[in-house]
């Protein structure tokens, strides 16, 4: 019975953070009806994932996870900005930038997770109701703080002319983008080659960082951040919690964490892992940078 209560009161908790966080940046937001639009969107975030676990736990399939994320990014978004009626070229390219990105992460792991034929980290979780319901409210949590800058760019009526900072962040979202896809394209050509079975990946961009795709990422939301500088006003500067959010969940609760701890597993004894680990920068390429 203490397990069933308190992954109840976990998601409880996950769902109240999520709107008392979003009422600090309502005064930002301009409103749809009754409600501001940056809480209607929070609405929506975590009513996608709602609906869509239901079939999931009947079904006992994590093939939707991954999807339905990027796919709430995407329709939070666009409705954040054909919500908006103070559209302007920064929202634009926020909307595109976001749009690109989901639409390329969700079907890299949704294709990825059919190749594979299941998710290893939901094989006792999927048959577990409260668990599952648990996971999927994270990650509705996942995307309201990931999309937290962007959504308080989407949701005001600031009209800031697009200007070097915006220029700067556009910059840095493309080489964090870059980053992302050569590193995934990098490492899934790897795994495809029979002759690399039982080996870690060492050339390419992962020559200079144990996890490229990662610091791409975190390069991208940063990118959407500085776009965001512009518009931020007084709570509105949460915005910058976005690559914050992102750094700390990859670097600390999921990514990096749990890929290190397979990686010691099971290559800990290879010599040549561990002078790679040792002379390899887990995250930031400074030594490219150097170089």
């Amino acid at each position: 019975m203490l397990p069933l209560i308190k992954n109840l009161l976990l998601s409880l908790i996950i769902i109240v953070f999520a709107f008392v966080s979003t009422t600090f940046v309502d005064e930002n937001s301009v409103s749809y009806g009754s409600l501001s639009l940056f809480l209607l969107c929070t609405i929506i975030i975590f009513f996608l994932q709602w609906i869509v676990f239901i079939p999931s736990y009947l079904l006992s399939t994590e093939y939707f996870f991954d999807l339905t994320g990027s796919v709430t990014f995407i329709t939070v978004s666009i409705l954040a900005f054909f919500m908006n009626d103070s559209k302007n070229l920064r929202q634009l390219i926020v909307l595109i930038l976001i749009v690109i990105w989901a639409l390329r992460l969700g079907s890299f792991l949704f294709f990825r997770i059919r190749k594979a034929g299941e998710d290893s980290r939901f094989t006792t979780i999927k048959k577990d109701l409260l668990v599952f319901f648990l996971t999927w409210n994270l990650q509705g949590l996942w995307v309201l703080f990931t999309l937290f800058g962007a959504l308080t760019i989407l949701t005001s009526n600031n009209n800031n002319n697009f200007g070097i900072l915006d220029i700067i962040g556009v910059l840095i979202w493309v080489i964090g983008f870059l980053i992302e896809i050569v590193s995934d394209r990098q490492k899934s050509e790897f795994k495809s080659k029979e002759s690399n079975d039982g080996k870690f990946i060492q050339s390419g961009l992962w020559k200079y960082s144990r996890h490229p795709n990662y610091f791409g990422e975190i390069l991208i939301w940063t990118g959407i951040a500085i776009i965001g500088i512009s518009v931020y006003s007084g709570l509105g500067w949460l915005g910058l919690i976005s690559p914050i959010f992102v750094f700390v969940m990859l670097n600390y609760i999921s990514g990096v964490r749990l890929l290190e701890k397979q990686a010691d597993e099971r290559w800990g004894g290879n010599n040549v892992y561990q002078s790679y680990k040792s002379k390899t920068p887990v995250l930031v390429p400074y030594k490219f940078i150097k170089d």
